[in-house]
């Protein structure tokens, strides 16, 4: 344990917590600071002036990053037997429908995403008490109740993520991997940044953004200025 410790004691000495940095600093310093032998997400905590109570300054949405996530995303699909082969084309990894729902209600759920179509989702409304506790309903916002499950399945496996702002007014996601290149980290946050802006709700009084923290898994918090994110 005392190695884990020097090496936080490293990685902390690096960041300056009064210092609001750039993202291209915040993207740099992410990988030098993280001291996981494998490799580790880069993560996203942005911080909104919202009430998420209020249904009229609740924030969600999709966003398709540029140099996707990074992570290999576990798809199933559930289906009608005459969309069984679009979905394997397209990459799913688990197609089906009564033998899935029937393992999920025995407590399965070794997926990421689960996407549908409408004519079965009162067969998946079954399944609200496994699903909704872990983010994997599906829901036609988020593009996952679908009739189109061929290209449902291929935007999600090149990094499309749906997220929504937290009970705290916080947005948290994956933005990449340490491996990534800063550059590619910066193009991430950027796309991120910029779908959540163009979601503020017309209630949100005062300031939308109030801060924006980069960090890896294990590693302390980076603070980024918002501002380096404009334009």
């Amino acid at each position: 344990m005392a190695k884990l410790t020097k090496n936080k004691k490293l990685a902390l000495g690096k960041i300056d917590a009064a210092k609001q940095y750039s993202i291209d600093e915040a993207s740099t310093l992410v990988k030098d600071i993280t001291t996981t032998k494998f490799d580790a997400s880069v993560d996203i905590d942005i911080r909104l002036g919202v009430d998420p109570r209020k249904a009229n300054q609740m924030v969600r949405g999709v966003v398709t990053l540029p140099n996707g996530t990074g992570k290999e995303t576990r798809v199933l699909v559930l289906c009608t037997p005459d969309k069984v082969e679009e979905a394997k084309s397209a990459g799913a990894d688990h197609v089906g429908l009564d033998e899935y729902i029937d393992k999920i209600k025995g407590g399965w759920t070794d997926i990421d995403v689960i996407i549908t179509m409408p004519s079965v989702m009162a067969k998946v409304g079954q399944l609200g008490r496994v699903l909704g506790p872990r983010g994997l309903m599906p829901n036609p916002k988020s593009g996952t109740v679908t009739m189109d499950i061929g290209k449902a399945v291929q935007e999600v496996k090149a990094g499309k993520i749906d997220f929504k702002v937290d009970k705290y007014g916080i947005v948290h996601s994956t933005v990449g991997k340490v491996s990534f290149s800063p550059d590619k980290i910066t193009e991430n946050v950027r796309e991120f940044v910029g779908v959540i802006q163009k979601l503020k709700p017309a209630a949100a009084k005062g300031t939308y953004i109030k801060s924006i923290y980069l960090s890896s898994t294990m590693s302390p918090g980076i603070r980024v200025d918002s501002k380096s994110l404009e334009g």
